[in-house]
């Protein structure tokens, strides 16, 4: 391949639409915005969620619920999905995930009950629940919050 060989993908460049540029363009005249109106001026045009003064959805339907900000998000992982580990392993968020069990650890691993669990592992995790908790101590390993 030489210099004079190199080309940009087929696509990748597309020429700017010059609009006000006469009748032949297909954008001429009124560049596209029709004749008058508030959308036609200068910075023209209403903001999100105007209804043309009629009080609008948002304001109309009523606000129910409450968005707790301070909740703690929990990455969450099945008794079934540890039988991936040898016996005898070490399992904390770190180990999750360099194996793929996790992506993000968010506030923390909790371990949930779904499943059995063959392999004898200590878990180290930041929450458990009870049949969690007894699974794995009732396959030999043991359980370490953190």
């Amino acid at each position: 391949m030489k210099l004079h060989e190199l080309a940009p993908a087929p696509g990748s460049k597309k020429v700017r639409t010059r609009v006000g540029r006469g009748l032949g363009s297909g954008l001429g005249k009124t560049s596209g915005k029709g004749h008058k109106g508030q959308k036609a001026r200068a910075g023209g045009g209403v903001r999100t969620g105007f209804e043309g003064g009629q009080m609008p959805i948002y304001r109309r339907l009523p606000k129910r619920g409450f968005y707790n900000k301070f909740a703690k998000e929990f990455a969450e992982v099945n008794v079934s999905d540890l039988n991936r580990f040898d016996n005898g392993a070490v399992v904390d968020p770190v180990a999750l995930i360099e194996i793929g069990i996790l992506k993000n650890v968010r506030d923390g691993v909790r371990i949930l009950g779904n499943g059995e669990l063959e392999k004898s592992l200590t878990v180290i995790a930041n929450g458990f629940t009870k049949s969690a908790a007894e699974k794995i101590a009732a396959a030999g390993g043991k359980v370490e919050v953190i």
